[in-house]
C-alpha cells in the first residue's frame, strides 16, 4: 500500500505538468477549434527561458518562472499571429501543417543555439526530502503541486470572473455573435495563445528544476502526452485536461513501476485509442446533436 501510494503522489506531481500542457491544447481548441501541436514546443522554450534567467541573469527561480511564462507568452501570440491567423478560414489541413512547420522550427532553432545535447537545468532550489510514514516527498515535487494548483486556479478565476474570460468564453460558444456583441475576436484568441503558452513555459521550467536536463526535443513527447490528456478529460473543457492530465502521470508512473517500465509512452497513447472508442467526448465531455 505504500509503494502504491508513493506512485500515486509521483503521479500526481507528473500530472500536474501534463495539466499545465492540456490546458493549452483545450483552451485554444475551445476558441479556434485548433490542435496546437506546436504547444510542447512552447513547454521547451519555456524551460530553456528559465535556464537562461537562473543560470545567466543569476535571478531567483520564481522570479525567472514568472519571466519565463511572461516571454513565453509573447511567443504564443508571435505565432498565433504570424502562423495561424492568416490560416484562420483555410482548410484544417493547412493549419495542421502550419502548427507543424512553427514545431519543427522551435526545436531545430534551439538546436542551432544550444546543440542538440542536453544542458543541465541550474539546481535553484536545493532538494530536501520529507518522510510520512515510509512515503518519500520532495520540496521539489511539493513547489510543482503547489504552482500547478495555483496556476489552475487562477486560470479558473480568469475565465469565469474576468471581462476577458467573459470574452473567450463567448468566443467559445459562438464567434458570429460574439463579434455581434462587439468582442474583439483576435484579442480574445491572442489572449487565449498567451494564456496557454504561459502555462506550457510554466510546465517546462518545472520539469527542468524537476530533472535537472533539458534538451531541444524535450517538448515532443510531453506535448503528445498533454494532448492525451486533453481528449481524456474532454478537449475544450478546462476542467477536463486537469483531470485528464493527472489521470495520465499516474498511469504512466504505475506502469514505470512496474516490469513493463519499457513500454509506459506505449499505454499512454494505448488510452487514447481507448478513450476515442468508448468515449470520444473525453471523461467530462458530452455528446451534443448538432443540426445539418
Amino acid at each position: 500500500m505504500t509503494i502504491f501510494i508513493q506512485q500515486v503522489i509521483n503521479g500526481l506531481m507528473l500530472g500536474s505538468v501534463y495539466a499545465l500542457l492540456a490546458l493549452g491544447y483545450t483552451m485554444v481548441y475551445g476558441i479556434i477549434k485548433l490542435i496546437n501541436f506546436a504547444h510542447g514546443d512552447i513547454y521547451m522554450l519555456g524551460a530553456y527561458f528559465g535556464y537562461f534567467f537562473i543560470k545567466v541573469l543569476h535571478l531567483n527561480f520564481f522570479i525567472a518562472l514568472i519571466l519565463a511564462m511572461a516571454v513565453s507568452a509573447v511567443i504564443g501570440v508571435l505565432i498565433e499571429y504570424i502562423a495561424y491567423r492568416p490560416l484562420r478560414h483555410s482548410p484544417r489541413i493547412a493549419v495542421l501543417i502550419s502548427a507543424l512547420g512553427i514545431s519543427f522550427l522551435l526545436e531545430n532553432g534551439m538546436t542551432y543555439l544550444y546543440g542538440s545535447d542536453q544542458c543541465s537545468f541550474p539546481q535553484a532550489i536545493k532538494t530536501v526530502q520529507y518522510h510520512f510514514y515510509g512515503i518519500q516527498v520532495s520540496n521539489i515535487q511539493l513547489i510543482i503541486a503547489v504552482t500547478s494548483v495555483v496556476l489552475m486556479l487562477l486560470l479558473t478565476y480568469v475565465v469565469k470572473r474576468t471581462k476577458m474570460g467573459r470574452a473567450m468564453r463567448a468566443v467559445s460558444a459562438d464567434p458570429d455573435a460574439a463579434t455581434l456583441m462587439g468582442i474583439n475576436i483576435n484579442h480574445t484568441i491572442s489572449f487565449t495563445f498567451a494564456i496557454g503558452s504561459a502555462l506550457a513555459a510554466a510546465g517546462g521550467v518545472l520539469i527542468g528544476l524537476y530533472y535537472n536536463s533539458i534538451d531541444p526535443l524535450m517538448g515532443m513527447t510531453p506535448g503528445l502526452k498533454a494532448f492525451v490528456a486533453a481528449v481524456l478529460g474532454g478537449i475544450g473543457i478546462i476542467p477536463g485536461a486537469a483531470v485528464g492530465g493527472w489521470l495520465i502521470g499516474i498511469l504512466e508512473t504505475m506502469v514505470q513501476a512496474t516490469s513493463f517500465s519499457a513500454y509506459k509512452d506505449a499505454v499512454v497513447y494505448a488510452m487514447l485509442i481507448v478513450i476515442l472508442l468508448i468515449k470520444p467526448t473525453g471523461i467530462l465531455g458530452k455528446n451534443k446533436r448538432e443540426k445539418v
